[in-house]
């Protein structure tokens, strides 16, 4: 099994609400986590379906701004979850942290989903790859 795969039987979901700019985390059928997140300026931006997590990464480049990962600069903050929304791999949507905190809970991201800093870390050592999202 891929490393951070999901178990078989694991009943984790991720929900994404656009109209609230919301994100929940459901592990083992439990809501565990809620918090507020960005997402995109244009409403079609950020993909309304379902997806899930196809990688992690801490301290990704920001690669349309040739920016490295861990640089201040980088508007991708500490940890990136890469989801498959609109039948892409891992590098066009995301949740991840981001460099203005203020940004969340506004539509203002460009095609991914923001959270705070300190939020997207405690949530990425929780989710595993293969976890569904469902963006609404």
């Amino acid at each position: 099994m891929e490393e951070g795969a999901s178990k078989p039987g694991n009943q984790d979901l991720i929900i994404i609400n656009k109209c609230y700019n919301k994100l929940a985390y459901f592990h083992n059928g439990y809501i565990e986590i809620v918090d507020s997140v960005a997402t995109g300026q244009i409403w079609e931006k950020v993909p309304v379906g379902l997806s899930k997590v196809v990688n992690k990464i801490k301290n990704r480049p920001y690669y349309k701004g040739h920016i490295p990962g861990g640089d201040p600069c980088n508007t991708l903050g500490k940890c990136w979850l890469g989801i498959n929304a609109n039948d892409t791999y891992d590098d066009t949507y995301g949740i991840h942290g981001n460099n203005n905190e203020s940004s969340i809970g506004k539509y203002v991201s460009q095609d991914c989903v923001r959270m705070h800093n300190a939020d997207v870390e405690k949530f990425y050592d929780k989710v595993q790859v293969g976890t569904p999202v469902a963006i609404t």
